[in-house]
């Protein structure tokens, strides 16, 4: 396997003035060592991952990074940049940029090396000295370890002890090792981590604690230096997690790490992320004062820390301000608060939500958590019953069980056999949104009363509305379920057999005698309703449904319309089946729009946007309305507005022809199995046309405001940084 980093993969010179770009620049270097495969489909994972949270650090440094099924394997690549480039960090633009690619399946060799750079990145001397590496070949044996680049670097300010011999890590430079990791070698076990450093147990050592100043040795040693701490230090247990698990998750660990050394606390950290997952020892976890969780993703396992304060927040705040977490977690020790993990919700999607986010911010992501467990039911069984109509017709859902008779060379037996697979795959889609609502917002014990509220709604007919309101009512009393305070003895058994019997009783119950029929009776009417939609109000209902398909390019409005427009698909009739027809060709027009401008007027594009431009004929044809995100995240103020507007007119056109979809996905791919077709393509064009005439018109518009307003620089420059650094759209 490859080295890691080359010369051929350093840009020391990194011309670049957006983050688009700059991964773009690094990215084509990996192409052309062979690393990457495919340029375009690697930098929409880039984007992807940018869009989950910036990956801009303080301290001037940048990590774009993403796993990628285009990478041969794990690769970085590192450029420099004299003007800065804005990553979203708080202290500004940086000028240190780590592209960070990682295969799909990747080794947890190079992964850990990875890992051991992101620590590396939180050292002044390390990146110090890449700022001033004179050459490729410096700045790659740097990033790599070399002894020659080691040896070149300032004396490591620690103890004196020997450098790196003893910290088993790739890297060399000895800027992730505190001063007194090899001191206290009986803490090293505690981590749980394979390739991290020592825990910083500064009271456990053998020797002064350099990191801590002003502290005097004798005060916890004997005159022989044997250690006899007069009181117990403060110790705590930190999980930290990102959803790539690759830069974020290591960089918070020794963050977090060292300032515990400064604190004086003893402080242990388990990552969870992709370089391996071992478990804290129980016994560091009993002994330990405090929790803290710095993460974005759910943290495994999470009941190992019930009954111990808890400091909950994303992963970069375990980055940017960790002491601040420690003396949190201090004061809420000193306070005596205990209880179970999680101090605002238990829910994986409020891992990275400040404390001030209000009820409708969290009901979102509740939401959207059960929409996001859904969809591969929606496509895996939407598309396996609408091929089964393409081969079988439409009557082939009357077809009897296969089980029970199937003719291996008949045609009709294996439409049959695909219709009835796909009907089984639909058949989860309302449990499924309401397990994993409720599993948003409670975790794990959410899912038992969330997946029986579900099925209790297909029972009773309350279809995706009951789904909604079970998914909620599940999460809700397992809440509160958690909010009681239980013996310590009976905490084992709480998540395993109390709270779902309990919290699934009470679901139950409500769901059978007291909301249900309701709910019922007003999803009848709404399936009602949409059978009996023409004209003027079919229109209507056809705008509002392009609207919310383009406003944030598949974030939660967009995911909103979309189950909407699949929970017809449940029980369909000429109504849904429209509005299915509508949301799909609403969802089509943002990317193919784009596409389309960057065509015919590019030069109103920058460089990056006219190659994804490319990349977004494709993903438009594929119902992928995030291809147009790339294009919203720079300029939202123009491509949002012409982007509604043309949604608009597709969805009422669509809606005025009478068009009808069985499929809930597939774009352009399944127009065979759409009722009126070519009106179905006219109504998608007419949207692509009219977002394409606003998008130019309006970024014309601003161009020659800017050439009016200042010199202009070369006309087909890329955008001017203040509006390159524009904050994205949710999505």
């Amino acid at each position: 396997m490859s080295e890691l980093i080359t010369a051929d993969l350093v840009d020391l010179d990194l011309s670049a003035d957006t983050k688009e770009a700059a991964a773009r620049s690094l990215a084509e270097r990996m192409v052309a060592a062979g690393r990457v495969t495919d340029l375009d489909g690697f930098l929409a994972d880039v984007a992807a991952r940018e869009a989950q949270m910036p990956t801009g650090l303080d301290g001037g440094i940048g990590i774009p990074h993403c796993r990628s099924a285009h990478v041969t394997e794990p690769t970085l690549a590192f450029g420099r940049s004299a003007a800065g480039i804005d990553f979203g960090a708080a202290d500004g633009p940086a000028d240190l940029i780590f592209l960070i690619a990682a295969p799909a399946g990747g080794d947890a060799d190079h992964l850990s090396i990875l890992s051991t750079l992101a620590r590396h990145l939180m050292d002044a001397e390390f990146t110090g000295a890449l700022r001033s590496a004179d050459d490729p070949e410096r700045a790659a044996a740097l990033v790599r370890g070399d002894e020659s680049a080691e040896a070149d670097e300032p004396a490591a300010p620690t103890t004196g002890e020997p450098a790196t011999s003893e910290t088993g890590e790739p890297a060399t430079p000895d800027v992730s090792k505190p001063a007194t990791s090899d001191a206290g070698k009986p803490a090293t076990s505690a981590t749980g981590e394979p390739a991290a450093p020592a825990p910083h147990a500064a009271a456990e050592t053998d020797e002064p604690a350099a990191a801590e100043a002003g502290a005097p040795a004798a005060e916890n040693e004997t005159a022989t230096g044997a250690t006899a701490p007069a009181v117990a230090p403060f110790r705590i247990v930190a999980v930290t997690s990102c959803p790539t698990g690759i830069a974020h998750t290591y960089m918070a660990a020794e963050s977090l790490t060292k300032a515990g050394e400064t604190a004086g606390v003893e402080l242990v950290v388990e990552t969870q992320g992709s370089a391996g997952f071992t478990r804290l020892d129980p016994a560091v976890i009993a002994a330990a004062d405090g929790v803290i969780f710095a993460h974005d993703v759910e943290v495994r396992d999470r009941d190992r820390f019930a009954g111990k304060p808890v400091v909950d927040v994303g992963v970069k705040a375990g980055i940017n301000r960790p002491a601040e977490l420690i003396a949190e977690v201090r004061e809420k020790a000193a306070r005596g608060e205990v209880g179970t993990p999680a101090t605002r919700s238990d829910a994986p999607m409020d891992r990275g939500a400040e404390d001030q986010d209000g009820f409708g911010t969290r009901l979102r992501k509740w939401l959207m958590t059960g929409v996001s467990y859904m969809v591969p039911f929606v496509a895996a069984g939407g598309l396996l019953m609408a091929l089964a109509f393409a081969i079988g017709g439409y009557e082939i859902n009357k077809a009897p069980s296969v089980a029970e008779h199937f003719i291996w060379t008949d045609t009709s037996s294996w439409a049959a056999l695909l219709f009835q697979v796909g009907n089984v795959a639909f058949t989860f889609l309302v449990p499924v949104l309401a397990g994993f609502i409720a599993y948003g917002m409670a975790d794990r014990p959410g899912l038992v009363p969330g997946f029986v509220g579900g099925s209790i709604a297909l029972t009773i007919n309350a279809g995706f509305l009951g789904g909604l309101i079970a998914g909620l009512l599940a999460g809700a009393v397992v809440m509160a379920i958690q909010r009681v305070r239980v013996p310590a003895p009976l905490r084992g058994i709480m998540p395993v057999v109390v709270i779902p019997l309990i919290s699934s009783a009470v679901v139950g119950f409500l769901m059978f005698l007291v909301i249900g029929k309701p709910i019922a009776a007003l999803q009848k009417a709404l399936t009602d309703w949409l059978s009996g939609l023409t004209g003027a109000n079919a229109v209507i209902l056809g705008v509002i449904l392009g609207l919310m398909m383009c406003f944030d390019l598949g974030g939660p409005l967009n995911k909103v319309a979309y189950a909407f427009a699949v929970g017809g698909l449940a029980n369909p009739n000429d109504g849904s089946l429209k509005v299915m027809a509508a949301a799909m060709a609403a969802g089509m027009v943002p990317p193919l729009a784009m596409a389309l401008a960057t065509t015919v007027r590019g030069k109103l594009f920058t460089k990056a946007e006219r190659e994804n431009g490319k990349a977004a004929w494709v993903l438009g044809a594929s119902f992928i309305t995030e291809g147009a995100i790339p294009f919203a995240a720079g300029d939202p103020l123009r491509v949002i507005p012409a982007s509604m507007a043309g949604g608009a007119v597709t969805g009422a056109l669509s809606m005025a022809f009478g068009c009808t979809l069985r499929a809930p996905h597939g774009g352009i791919f399944v127009v065979p199995l759409i009722g009126q077709p070519l009106l179905y393509l006219v109504a998608i064009v007419a949207g692509v046309a009219v977002s394409t005439a606003l998008v130019v018109v309006l970024k014309g518009l601003r161009k020659s405001g800017t050439e009016q307003g200042a010199p202009a620089a070369a006309e087909d420059a890329e955008q001017p940084a203040a509006e390159s650094r524009q904050e994205p759209v949710a999505v």
